[in-house]
């Protein structure tokens, strides 16, 4: 049991120590990488019927959604951009409440894909930027 504490509190330094030394854009980067391992634990669980475990994978994937990526949408600078990307952000947490609810891994694996879209897009726009400089 010790070993296993270790382990994790380990990990906690690990995970904190990235965020530290985390540029804005790898912070959301690492959003939706967490979102992603979230949804997948929720796949897992739901698959083998805990349905405890898989709410609090769904709770922690809707909590990186609304209060990670939608929070950090500037609406004044954004525009547009912002307001679409809110939209879709409020319709991927009413995805993984429904499949929380429903036990619909074809709601869960819908958002897991639309965040892996917008991620994709993110990490594309990093070497863009890079290239660039």
């Amino acid at each position: 049991m010790n070993i296993r504490r270790g382990a994790g509190a380990y990990a906690r330094v690990g995970v904190e120590s990235a965020v530290m030394s985390a540029d804005p854009h790898q912070l959301i980067v690492m959003l939706f990488d967490g979102a992603q391992a979230a949804i997948s634990s929720a796949r897992l669980h739901m698959q083998d019927g805990n349905r405890s475990a898989k709410g609090l994978a769904i709770s922690k994937a809707i909590d990186i959604v609304n209060n990670g990526l939608a929070a950090a949408l500037d609406y004044d600078r954004g525009g547009e951009i912002a307001d679409n990307l809110g939209r879709l952000y409020d319709y991927i947490a009413r995805l993984l409440l429904q499949a929380n609810l429903r036990d619909d891994i074809a709601q869960l694996e819908q958002a897991a894909s639309l965040l892996d879209d917008i991620g994709s897009g993110w990490r594309e726009l990093r070497h863009v930027s890079a290239e660039l400089a």
